[in-house]
């Protein structure tokens, strides 16, 4: 048995809940904020036997759309004391996966 752990962005996380729900997984869903745009995120947690982890990453892959996005950027010059913020475009979306052997599952 295998823990699939998808941290999916907001954007994405209603459809990738529905097909992962729509095709009989068990799907548990927790807010989630990442650190680098500080943006919200849903990491899904997903227990599924070995033979159906690819199935669930081909599910999610299909789901969760790559985009960029403009951020806000700081740039300063501290020789000449000027601050300028300045529009940096950044890739986002997508889902980061990790997949974590269980040794035991019981559900009570």
């Amino acid at each position: 048995m295998k823990l699939v752990l998808a941290i999916v962005n907001n954007d994405d996380s209603s459809v990738v809940s529905s097909a992962l729900t729509k095709d009989g997984y068990f799907v548990t869903k927790l807010a989630t904020t990442g650190g680098f745009l500080m943006n919200g995120n849903t990491t899904f947690l997903i227990g599924v036997e070995d033979e159906k982890v690819d199935a669930v990453l081909s599910i999610i892959s299909r789901h969760s759309s790559k985009r960029t996005q403009m951020v806000p950027s700081m740039a300063s010059s501290y020789s000449a004391g000027l601050y300028s913020s300045f529009p940096v475009e950044v890739n986002v979306g997508g889902a980061t996966v990790f997949v974590l052997n269980i040794e035991r599952f019981e559900k009570v």
